[in-house]
Protein backbone atom coordinates (compact mmCIF):
# COMPACT_ATOMS: atom_id res chain seq x y z
CA UNK A 1 0.00 0.00 0.00
CA UNK A 2 1.28 3.62 -0.56
CA UNK A 3 1.46 6.04 2.28
CA UNK A 4 3.15 9.70 2.23
CA UNK A 5 6.85 10.09 2.43
CA UNK A 6 5.83 12.26 5.60
CA UNK A 7 4.70 9.52 7.76
CA UNK A 8 7.18 8.34 10.47
CA UNK A 9 8.60 5.09 10.20
CA UNK A 10 9.57 2.80 12.73
CA UNK A 11 12.33 -0.27 12.84
CA UNK A 12 11.21 -3.68 15.18
CA UNK A 13 13.78 -5.57 15.78
CA UNK A 14 12.13 -9.93 17.03
CA UNK A 15 8.65 -8.20 15.39
CA UNK A 16 7.40 -11.74 14.10
CA UNK A 17 6.13 -12.61 17.96
CA UNK A 18 5.04 -11.73 20.93
CA UNK A 19 6.26 -8.04 22.10
CA UNK A 20 7.72 -7.34 19.41
CA UNK A 21 4.46 -8.06 17.33
CA UNK A 22 2.49 -6.29 19.47
CA UNK A 23 4.48 -3.11 18.92
CA UNK A 24 4.23 -3.60 15.45
CA UNK A 25 0.35 -3.64 15.84
CA UNK A 26 0.58 -0.68 17.94
CA UNK A 27 2.84 1.75 15.76
CA UNK A 28 0.16 0.92 12.96
CA UNK A 29 -2.35 2.29 15.61
CA UNK A 30 -0.45 4.85 15.85
CA UNK A 31 -0.20 5.71 11.91
CA UNK A 32 2.96 4.74 11.65
CA UNK A 33 4.61 2.57 8.91
CA UNK A 34 6.18 -0.72 10.44
CA UNK A 35 9.39 -2.47 9.15
CA UNK A 36 9.01 -5.94 11.01
CA UNK A 37 12.81 -7.38 11.15
CA UNK A 38 13.18 -11.01 11.78
CA UNK A 39 15.21 -14.11 11.19
CA UNK A 40 14.08 -16.69 8.41
CA UNK A 41 12.97 -19.30 10.99
CA UNK A 42 10.04 -16.73 12.15
CA UNK A 43 9.49 -15.15 8.49
CA UNK A 44 5.78 -16.64 8.23
CA UNK A 45 5.14 -15.41 11.74
CA UNK A 46 6.34 -11.88 10.27
CA UNK A 47 4.19 -11.71 7.35
CA UNK A 48 1.03 -12.79 9.54
CA UNK A 49 1.65 -9.08 11.52
CA UNK A 50 2.83 -7.44 8.06
CA UNK A 51 -1.22 -8.41 7.19
CA UNK A 52 -1.89 -7.46 10.35
CA UNK A 53 -0.54 -3.82 9.94
CA UNK A 54 -1.51 -3.29 6.75
CA UNK A 55 -5.33 -4.15 7.85
CA UNK A 56 -5.38 -1.62 10.51
CA UNK A 57 -4.19 0.85 7.69
CA UNK A 58 -0.65 0.95 7.69
CA UNK A 59 2.27 0.27 5.44
CA UNK A 60 4.31 -2.30 6.01
CA UNK A 61 7.47 -4.53 5.37
CA UNK A 62 9.06 -7.70 6.17
CA UNK A 63 13.22 -7.54 6.91
CA UNK A 64 15.18 -10.50 7.58
CA UNK A 65 17.58 -9.92 10.22
CA UNK A 66 20.42 -11.55 12.39
CA UNK A 67 20.94 -8.97 14.67
CA UNK A 68 24.51 -10.63 15.67
CA UNK A 69 25.11 -9.79 12.13
CA UNK A 70 26.53 -6.28 11.81
CA UNK A 71 26.45 -6.61 7.88
CA UNK A 72 22.48 -8.08 8.43
CA UNK A 73 22.57 -5.06 10.91
CA UNK A 74 23.26 -2.53 8.58
CA UNK A 75 21.70 -3.59 5.06
CA UNK A 76 18.51 -4.26 7.26
CA UNK A 77 18.73 -0.50 8.50
CA UNK A 78 19.41 0.59 4.73
CA UNK A 79 16.23 -1.65 3.05
CA UNK A 80 14.14 -0.17 5.03
CA UNK A 81 15.13 3.39 4.79
CA UNK A 82 15.57 2.35 0.61
CA UNK A 83 11.62 1.52 1.14
CA UNK A 84 10.21 4.00 3.37
CA UNK A 85 12.44 7.03 2.29
CA UNK A 86 12.90 7.65 6.09
CA UNK A 87 13.89 5.87 9.08
CA UNK A 88 12.45 7.67 12.54
CA UNK A 89 12.15 5.24 15.17
CA UNK A 90 14.04 1.99 16.10
CA UNK A 91 12.71 -0.60 19.00
CA UNK A 92 15.08 -3.18 20.33
CA UNK A 93 13.19 -5.92 20.85
CA UNK A 94 15.45 -9.10 19.78
CA UNK A 95 16.11 -11.30 22.43
CA UNK A 96 17.31 -14.84 23.89
CA UNK A 97 17.26 -16.81 26.72
CA UNK A 98 17.02 -20.16 28.92
CA UNK A 99 16.11 -20.99 32.23
CA UNK A 100 19.07 -21.51 34.10
CA UNK A 101 19.22 -21.92 38.01
CA UNK A 102 21.12 -19.10 39.17
CA UNK A 103 22.96 -21.11 41.70
CA UNK A 104 23.80 -23.97 39.40
CA UNK A 105 27.09 -22.11 37.58
CA UNK A 106 28.16 -25.48 36.42
CA UNK A 107 24.82 -25.23 34.02
CA UNK A 108 25.67 -22.03 32.02
CA UNK A 109 28.41 -22.59 29.40
CA UNK A 110 30.62 -20.25 28.40
CA UNK A 111 29.02 -20.54 25.08
CA UNK A 112 25.71 -19.83 26.36
CA UNK A 113 26.69 -16.94 28.05
CA UNK A 114 28.43 -15.54 24.59
CA UNK A 115 25.42 -16.55 22.67
CA UNK A 116 22.65 -14.63 25.37
CA UNK A 117 24.68 -11.30 25.35
CA UNK A 118 25.71 -11.46 21.21
CA UNK A 119 21.82 -11.20 20.82
CA UNK A 120 20.51 -9.19 24.06
CA UNK A 121 23.84 -6.81 23.57
CA UNK A 122 25.77 -6.85 21.00
CA UNK A 123 23.00 -7.03 18.67
CA UNK A 124 21.39 -3.91 20.59
CA UNK A 125 24.72 -2.21 19.77
CA UNK A 126 25.00 -3.67 16.22
CA UNK A 127 21.42 -1.97 15.30
CA UNK A 128 21.52 0.93 17.12
CA UNK A 129 24.69 1.82 15.05
CA UNK A 130 23.17 0.73 12.02
CA UNK A 131 20.38 3.27 12.22
CA UNK A 132 22.43 6.23 13.46
CA UNK A 133 22.30 7.73 10.14
CA UNK A 134 18.90 7.43 9.45
CA UNK A 135 17.79 8.47 12.55
CA UNK A 136 19.51 10.96 12.24
CA UNK A 137 18.51 12.36 9.42
CA UNK A 138 14.40 12.11 10.41
CA UNK A 139 15.58 14.98 13.03
CA UNK A 140 13.46 13.45 15.99
CA UNK A 141 14.97 10.21 16.45
CA UNK A 142 13.58 7.94 18.79
CA UNK A 143 15.13 4.71 20.16
CA UNK A 144 13.77 2.09 22.57
CA UNK A 145 16.05 -0.37 24.10
CA UNK A 146 14.58 -3.73 25.81
CA UNK A 147 15.95 -4.29 29.14
CA UNK A 148 14.01 -6.22 32.03
CA UNK A 149 13.86 -6.11 35.39
CA UNK A 150 16.44 -9.27 35.59
CA UNK A 151 18.94 -6.28 35.04
CA UNK A 152 18.01 -4.27 37.73
CA UNK A 153 17.74 -6.86 40.10
CA UNK A 154 19.87 -9.56 39.34
CA UNK A 155 17.37 -12.25 39.08
CA UNK A 156 15.12 -13.86 36.28
CA UNK A 157 15.80 -16.70 33.77
CA UNK A 158 19.37 -16.80 33.59
CA UNK A 159 22.87 -15.08 35.65
CA UNK A 160 23.45 -14.53 31.77
CA UNK A 161 20.51 -13.12 31.05
CA UNK A 162 20.36 -10.75 34.04
CA UNK A 163 23.80 -9.93 32.99
CA UNK A 164 22.77 -9.13 29.67
CA UNK A 165 19.82 -6.56 30.50
CA UNK A 166 21.82 -4.67 33.16
CA UNK A 167 24.36 -4.40 29.90
CA UNK A 168 21.59 -3.02 28.17
CA UNK A 169 20.80 -0.37 30.88
CA UNK A 170 24.42 1.03 31.04
CA UNK A 171 24.21 0.94 26.85
CA UNK A 172 20.97 2.51 26.53
CA UNK A 173 22.36 5.01 29.30
CA UNK A 174 25.81 5.98 27.47
CA UNK A 175 24.21 5.69 23.98
CA UNK A 176 21.58 8.55 25.11
CA UNK A 177 24.69 10.90 25.90
CA UNK A 178 26.61 10.00 22.82
CA UNK A 179 23.69 10.32 20.33
CA UNK A 180 22.26 13.39 21.70
CA UNK A 181 21.07 15.80 20.99
CA UNK A 182 19.40 14.10 17.58
CA UNK A 183 18.44 11.14 18.69
CA UNK A 184 16.50 10.02 21.96
CA UNK A 185 17.47 6.77 23.62
CA UNK A 186 15.26 4.83 26.58
CA UNK A 187 14.59 1.66 27.85
CA UNK A 188 11.55 -0.81 28.92
CA UNK A 189 12.36 -3.31 31.51
CA UNK A 190 9.37 -5.17 32.25
CA UNK A 191 8.60 -7.85 34.68
CA UNK A 192 6.93 -11.26 33.41
CA UNK A 193 4.95 -10.80 30.71
CA UNK A 194 2.59 -13.07 29.21
CA UNK A 195 3.32 -14.59 25.70
CA UNK A 196 6.33 -12.85 26.02
CA UNK A 197 9.94 -14.77 25.59
CA UNK A 198 9.08 -17.33 28.46
CA UNK A 199 6.13 -18.72 26.56
CA UNK A 200 7.94 -19.62 24.13
CA UNK A 201 10.98 -21.52 25.47
CA UNK A 202 9.00 -23.23 28.50
CA UNK A 203 7.00 -26.32 29.02
CA UNK A 204 3.49 -26.21 29.71
CA UNK A 205 3.53 -27.10 33.08
CA UNK A 206 6.54 -24.83 34.67
CA UNK A 207 5.19 -21.69 32.52
CA UNK A 208 1.66 -22.30 34.37
CA UNK A 209 4.37 -22.49 37.78
CA UNK A 210 5.47 -19.00 36.93
CA UNK A 211 2.55 -17.26 36.04
CA UNK A 212 1.01 -18.56 39.15
CA UNK A 213 3.97 -17.25 41.06
CA UNK A 214 3.79 -13.97 39.27
CA UNK A 215 -0.24 -13.67 40.43
CA UNK A 216 0.55 -14.33 43.35
CA UNK A 217 3.46 -11.72 44.62
CA UNK A 218 3.06 -9.07 42.34
CA UNK A 219 0.95 -6.19 44.35
CA UNK A 220 -1.22 -5.82 40.78
CA UNK A 221 -2.63 -9.42 40.81
CA UNK A 222 -2.35 -9.22 36.80
CA UNK A 223 0.19 -11.02 33.89
CA UNK A 224 1.22 -7.71 32.07
CA UNK A 225 0.28 -8.54 28.33
CA UNK A 226 2.38 -7.73 25.35
CA UNK A 227 -0.04 -4.67 24.56
CA UNK A 228 1.21 -3.27 27.59
CA UNK A 229 4.41 -3.27 26.87
CA UNK A 230 3.92 -1.97 23.53
CA UNK A 231 1.80 0.67 24.53
CA UNK A 232 4.63 2.02 26.74
CA UNK A 233 6.95 1.54 24.18
CA UNK A 234 4.94 3.50 21.62
CA UNK A 235 4.77 6.30 24.16
CA UNK A 236 8.59 6.81 24.84
CA UNK A 237 9.20 6.78 20.87
CA UNK A 238 6.40 9.12 19.42
CA UNK A 239 5.65 11.22 22.72
CA UNK A 240 7.54 13.33 25.20
CA UNK A 241 10.69 15.10 23.29
CA UNK A 242 12.32 15.84 26.50
CA UNK A 243 12.94 12.22 28.10
CA UNK A 244 16.04 10.42 27.12
CA UNK A 245 18.66 8.18 29.04
CA UNK A 246 15.80 7.06 31.13
CA UNK A 247 15.03 2.90 32.10
CA UNK A 248 11.01 2.65 32.48
CA UNK A 249 10.22 -0.22 34.60
CA UNK A 250 6.62 -2.09 34.04
CA UNK A 251 6.47 -5.01 36.58
CA UNK A 252 3.20 -4.88 38.14
CA UNK A 253 4.81 -3.19 41.20
CA UNK A 254 6.63 -6.49 41.94
CA UNK A 255 9.75 -4.68 43.27
CA UNK A 256 7.40 -2.89 46.09
CA UNK A 257 8.39 -6.08 47.65
CA UNK A 258 11.81 -5.13 48.27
Amino acid sequence: MTASTNQEVVLITGAATGIGAACARAFARANWRVAIATLGATMDDAKRVKAECETIGSAAMVVELDVTNDDSCRAAANAVEAHFGRLDGLVNCAGVTRFIPHTDLEALPSSEFGRTNDVNVLGTFQMIRACRGALERSGSGSIVNYSSIAGLSGVGSSVAYAASKGAVISLTLSMARALAPHIRVNAVAPGYVAGGLPSRVLEPEALAAVEAKYLETQPLKRLLQPDDIAALTVFLVTGPVGITGEIIRMDNGLHLNG
